[in-house]
């Protein structure tokens, strides 16, 4: 019975564990007036959308000087669409068309 107990001890120390203890997703944000986002990590890769300035996106992943952002339904009705038309939602920005915000 002793084993059954420490194992429910164990499982409920690791399941109450903080969530806090997650870093939050990196995040950045676009400081020129537009930014292309790209459909892969290449400039010579279609452009899905231009985000605005201001624009705040998450990143998803990173591949040398790309970085792979989230693609939001806001962003239908704030950026220029260019040639979005499958719902993709992620896209990708040369890491010298944004800046990176630090963690709150």
């Amino acid at each position: 019975m002793r084993p059954v107990i420490l194992l429910l001890s164990v499982a409920l120390l690791l399941v109450s564990q903080p969530a806090a203890s997650q870093a939050p997703p990196e995040r950045v944000r676009v400081p020129t007036s537009y930014a292309n986002v790209h459909m892969a990590s290449s400039s010579g890769a279609e452009v899905l959308v231009l985000v605005p300035r201001g624009t705040v996106l998450t990143v998803l992943g990173r591949d040398k000087e790309w970085i792979q952002v989230r693609l939001t339904p806001e962003l239908r009705k704030t950026g220029m669409v260019m040639r979005w038309y499958k719902n993709e939602d992620r896209g990708w920005m040369h890491d010298s068309t944004v800046e990176v915000l630090k963690p709150a």
